[in-house]
């Protein structure tokens, strides 16, 4: 697991002192932690200063649909993980991360807030987002908030929504870029470019054989959104470290090989060393191209290679 630096973390319902100091928090799943996110949780922060007391985020270790639907298969822009390195960032004193089950998934609002926020967190300030509604089906609304939250002491308030150019930034709009491959824009909701990670497995071989090895990643176990197919400018973190290396990566079915089912391949720059078993941070910059189907080896090292030139003078005017 990767360290939270400055940051209490607890995870309910198995480590909680009886004794919560009295707190302001903000309720979520937060997935990607996106600019939209950081700006509710600074008015958190600066709330709960004014009002001396601490600072809280309540999230979940996994999304409620997962629970709710046998079938449903997320598409998350950050891990449990990243997110929490991701709000460690922000300034919040404290993250509870409450494990989402079937019990909790049946619970109203009023008895969520009643139950968890007020008696086990000591919340006596929330902020709602704009857009968020939580508890059973998500039937209550701010005023229900407001009226349940007169009757156990608690005060809610609305949060201000940010508006980037006009737009309300939000993770589905961030998915849906993310989708389309337009990952400028993706980012620039983020406010920093996309990671995805996952373990190197092995591979077919045919990017060694043109001059090009890659890493292939499986993101099977990370429930991680992956970009349209495509030709991307990212950077990678290897293990054990804090630098970042350029790269080029590939997602499709590759065509040209007849395949079928999809890949993520990440070619680093002047290294050649074994990852296999390996977990790979790929920072997604920009989509370069779309996929295509050569119609033969040749032609298709012949585009690797003016990709990797594309690549290197994109990366170099973001860095």
């Amino acid at each position: 697991m990767i360290p939270i630096p400055f940051m209490k973390t607890t995870y309910l319902p198995d480590n909680l002192s009886s004794d919560e100091p009295p707190c302001v928090a903000t309720v979520g799943f937060f997935d990607g932690v996106h600019r939209g996110h950081c700006f509710l949780i600074s008015q958190v922060v600066e709330e709960a200063k004014a009002s001396g007391m601490s600072s809280v985020v309540v999230t979940f270790d996994r999304h409620p649909r997962q629970v709710l639907k046998d079938d449903y298969q997320p598409e998350q822009l950050t891990t449990l993980d990243n997110k929490l390195v991701f709000l460690s960032k922000t300034g919040i004193d404290h993250v509870v991360v409450l494990h989402f089950d079937g019990e909790m998934a049946r619970m109203s609002a009023c008895d969520f807030m009643e139950k968890v926020l007020s008696r086990q967190l000591n919340v006596r300030k929330l902020l709602v987002g704009y857009d968020n509604r939580f508890g059973h089906g998500r039937q209550d609304g701010f005023n229900d908030y407001v009226r349940f939250g007169n009757q156990m002491g608690m005060e809610v308030i609305q949060g201000k929504d940010l508006l980037v150019e006009g737009r309300n930034v939000s993770s589905s709009a961030i998915r849906h870029f993310i989708r389309q491959g337009e990952m400028e824009i993706a980012n620039h909701l983020l406010g920093y470019p996309y990671i995805i990670m996952g373990k190197v497995v092995g591979g077919m071989q045919e990017g060694r054989k043109m001059g090009f090895p890659t890493a292939n990643i499986d993101l099977s176990e990370t429930c991680q959104l992956i970009p349209a197919p495509g030709a991307y400018a990212v950077r990678v973190r290897l293990p054990q470290s804090v630098a970042t290396r350029p790269a080029m990566m590939n997602i499709g079915t590759r065509p040209t090989f007849g395949g079928s089912s999809l890949s993520v391949e990440v070619h680093i720059f002047q290294f050649d060393e074994d990852l296999y078993g390996q977990q790979l941070y790929v920072s997604v910059e920009k989509r370069i191209r779309e996929e295509r189907k050569f119609d033969n080896v040749n032609q298709l090292r012949e585009q690797l290679e003016m990709d990797r030139q594309m690549v290197m003078q994109t990366l170099d005017m973001n860095h």
